[in-house]
Protein backbone atom coordinates (compact mmCIF):
# COMPACT_ATOMS: atom_id res chain seq x y z
CA UNK A 1 0.00 0.00 0.00
CA UNK A 2 1.26 3.46 -0.83
CA UNK A 3 2.37 5.86 1.86
CA UNK A 4 -0.18 8.66 2.30
CA UNK A 5 2.09 10.91 4.38
CA UNK A 6 2.60 13.49 1.67
CA UNK A 7 0.23 16.43 1.54
CA UNK A 8 0.16 18.48 -1.63
CA UNK A 9 -1.44 21.77 -2.52
CA UNK A 10 -2.82 22.02 -6.06
CA UNK A 11 0.36 23.43 -7.59
CA UNK A 12 2.56 20.98 -5.70
CA UNK A 13 0.53 18.00 -6.89
CA UNK A 14 0.54 19.37 -10.45
CA UNK A 15 4.32 19.75 -10.39
CA UNK A 16 4.79 16.32 -8.78
CA UNK A 17 2.69 14.66 -11.51
CA UNK A 18 3.83 16.89 -14.40
CA UNK A 19 0.39 18.30 -15.22
CA UNK A 20 -1.04 21.80 -14.99
CA UNK A 21 -2.67 23.14 -11.86
CA UNK A 22 -5.76 23.79 -13.99
CA UNK A 23 -5.92 20.08 -14.85
CA UNK A 24 -5.81 19.20 -11.14
CA UNK A 25 -8.60 21.70 -10.42
CA UNK A 26 -10.66 20.40 -13.33
CA UNK A 27 -10.32 16.75 -12.31
CA UNK A 28 -11.28 17.77 -8.78
CA UNK A 29 -14.41 19.60 -9.99
CA UNK A 30 -15.24 16.58 -12.17
CA UNK A 31 -15.02 14.39 -9.05
CA UNK A 32 -12.06 12.24 -10.08
CA UNK A 33 -9.87 13.64 -7.30
CA UNK A 34 -11.32 14.04 -3.82
CA UNK A 35 -8.96 16.12 -1.71
CA UNK A 36 -9.31 16.87 1.96
CA UNK A 37 -9.84 20.45 3.10
CA UNK A 38 -7.25 22.11 5.28
CA UNK A 39 -9.34 23.22 8.28
CA UNK A 40 -7.16 26.29 8.81
CA UNK A 41 -7.26 27.87 5.36
CA UNK A 42 -9.81 25.72 3.46
CA UNK A 43 -7.24 24.86 0.76
CA UNK A 44 -7.53 21.50 -0.96
CA UNK A 45 -4.94 19.04 0.29
CA UNK A 46 -4.05 16.08 -1.88
CA UNK A 47 -2.21 12.93 -0.79
CA UNK A 48 -0.21 10.15 -2.40
CA UNK A 49 -3.40 8.29 -3.39
CA UNK A 50 -4.49 11.42 -5.30
CA UNK A 51 -1.08 11.50 -7.00
CA UNK A 52 -1.56 7.84 -7.99
CA UNK A 53 -5.03 8.65 -9.37
CA UNK A 54 -3.71 11.69 -11.23
CA UNK A 55 -0.98 9.60 -12.86
CA UNK A 56 -3.64 7.04 -13.80
CA UNK A 57 -5.87 9.76 -15.30
CA UNK A 58 -2.96 11.03 -17.41
CA UNK A 59 -2.15 7.54 -18.68
CA UNK A 60 -5.80 6.69 -19.37
CA UNK A 61 -6.36 9.95 -21.27
CA UNK A 62 -3.24 9.17 -23.31
CA UNK A 63 -4.92 5.89 -24.30
CA UNK A 64 -8.08 7.73 -25.35
CA UNK A 65 -10.29 7.22 -22.32
CA UNK A 66 -12.70 10.05 -21.53
CA UNK A 67 -13.08 11.48 -18.05
CA UNK A 68 -16.47 9.79 -17.88
CA UNK A 69 -14.80 6.46 -18.70
CA UNK A 70 -12.21 7.08 -16.01
CA UNK A 71 -14.92 7.89 -13.45
CA UNK A 72 -16.58 4.52 -14.21
CA UNK A 73 -13.23 2.76 -13.83
CA UNK A 74 -12.71 4.44 -10.45
CA UNK A 75 -16.24 3.44 -9.35
CA UNK A 76 -15.52 -0.19 -10.27
CA UNK A 77 -12.38 -0.06 -8.13
CA UNK A 78 -14.22 1.55 -5.22
CA UNK A 79 -16.71 -1.34 -5.33
CA UNK A 80 -13.84 -3.87 -5.30
CA UNK A 81 -14.67 -4.90 -8.87
CA UNK A 82 -12.02 -5.30 -11.56
CA UNK A 83 -12.37 -2.56 -14.18
CA UNK A 84 -10.38 -4.54 -16.75
CA UNK A 85 -13.39 -5.97 -18.60
CA UNK A 86 -14.83 -2.45 -18.92
CA UNK A 87 -11.44 -1.13 -20.10
CA UNK A 88 -11.18 -3.79 -22.81
CA UNK A 89 -14.76 -3.15 -23.97
CA UNK A 90 -14.22 0.62 -24.20
CA UNK A 91 -11.04 0.23 -26.25
CA UNK A 92 -12.69 -2.37 -28.50
CA UNK A 93 -15.48 0.16 -29.20
CA UNK A 94 -13.12 3.11 -29.67
CA UNK A 95 -10.92 1.51 -32.30
CA UNK A 96 -13.63 1.37 -35.02
CA UNK A 97 -14.93 4.78 -33.93
CA UNK A 98 -11.42 6.20 -34.35
CA UNK A 99 -11.04 4.56 -37.76
CA UNK A 100 -14.30 6.19 -38.86
CA UNK A 101 -13.18 9.59 -37.54
CA UNK A 102 -9.79 9.21 -39.24
CA UNK A 103 -11.54 8.44 -42.53
CA UNK A 104 -13.72 11.54 -42.09
CA UNK A 105 -10.68 13.66 -41.24
CA UNK A 106 -8.79 12.39 -44.30
CA UNK A 107 -11.79 13.27 -46.45
CA UNK A 108 -11.92 16.74 -44.91
CA UNK A 109 -8.18 17.15 -45.48
CA UNK A 110 -8.60 16.24 -49.16
CA UNK A 111 -11.49 18.71 -49.54
CA UNK A 112 -9.43 21.46 -47.93
CA UNK A 113 -6.42 20.77 -50.14
CA UNK A 114 -8.66 20.65 -53.22
CA UNK A 115 -10.27 23.96 -52.26
CA UNK A 116 -6.90 25.60 -51.78
CA UNK A 117 -5.79 24.42 -55.23
CA UNK A 118 -9.01 25.73 -56.79
CA UNK A 119 -8.61 29.07 -55.03
CA UNK A 120 -4.95 29.51 -55.98
CA UNK A 121 -5.73 31.65 -59.02
CA UNK A 122 -8.89 33.34 -57.74
CA UNK A 123 -8.84 36.89 -56.40
CA UNK A 124 -10.17 37.83 -52.98
CA UNK A 125 -13.69 39.04 -53.62
CA UNK A 126 -15.61 41.76 -51.83
CA UNK A 127 -19.16 40.95 -50.70
CA UNK A 128 -21.55 42.46 -53.24
CA UNK A 129 -24.94 41.53 -51.86
CA UNK A 130 -25.06 38.35 -53.94
CA UNK A 131 -22.02 36.66 -52.40
CA UNK A 132 -20.64 36.24 -48.91
CA UNK A 133 -17.26 34.72 -49.76
CA UNK A 134 -16.68 33.96 -53.42
CA UNK A 135 -14.01 31.39 -52.58
CA UNK A 136 -16.32 29.17 -50.55
CA UNK A 137 -19.23 29.73 -52.91
CA UNK A 138 -17.10 28.77 -55.91
CA UNK A 139 -15.95 25.48 -54.40
CA UNK A 140 -17.33 22.45 -56.21
CA UNK A 141 -18.42 20.20 -53.40
CA UNK A 142 -20.91 17.86 -54.99
CA UNK A 143 -23.79 19.16 -52.89
CA UNK A 144 -26.78 20.78 -54.52
CA UNK A 145 -27.81 24.16 -53.25
CA UNK A 146 -31.04 24.55 -51.34
CA UNK A 147 -34.03 26.23 -52.95
CA UNK A 148 -34.51 29.80 -51.86
CA UNK A 149 -38.25 29.68 -52.65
Amino acid sequence: MKDNKHRYLVKELATHCDVTAEAVRYYTRFGLLKPMRDPGNKYNLYNDKDAQKLNFITRAKYLGFSLSDIAKIFRDCEKGKSPCARVRKIIEQRIPENRKRLKQLMSLQQRMESALLQWDKLPDGVPDGDTICALIESFENGHTECDEN
